[in-house]
């Protein structure tokens, strides 16, 4: 029996900015783009991973959350406090170099990590902290 990988969500408090930094910063596509009542269904994802959806949902996706709920999840957001996510890189330093030249917020320049990685680290527009690694060579 194989499992995969289908499916993974980060939550956004602004579609429309989500989709300048993922598609047009990071090269990802848009895979679908679909409004339903007070929600939008965005899918992005990388060429090279046609089964890997990324989902940017809003911080809370469930219509039946109270308002109080709502409300402590977009603060979390805001603060950066939500999980994020590691993207794979075939060169860290020319990912860093292309993100920060956009505009991207550094959290970390490129660093050869002591568990075998060279990665850096990015915020999304929303507060995401999203990480870039390249698997060294041994």
């Amino acid at each position: 029996m194989d499992i995969n990988l289908s499916q993974t969500f980060i939550a956004v408090d602004d579609h429309d900015k989500a989709l300048t930094f993922y598609r047009d910063v990071l090269g990802l596509e848009v895979r679908n783009d679909v409004g339903y009542e007070d929600m939008r269904w965005v899918t992005v994802g990388s060429p090279t991973q046609p089964d890997v959806d990324i989902v940017l949902e809003p911080p809370l996706a469930d219509p039946n959350a109270a308002a109080a709920d709502r409300k402590a999840v977009s603060e979390l957001l805001a603060k950066g406090l939500l999980r994020g996510v590691i993207f794979r890189t075939d060169d860290c330093d020319a990912t860093f170099e292309r993100i920060r030249s956009a505009g991207g917020e550094v959290l970390q320049e490129p660093i050869d990590q002591p568990y075998g990685v060279r990665d850096c680290a990015f915020r999304d527009p929303a507060g995401n902290m999203l990480r870039f690694s390249q698997p060294r060579k041994q």
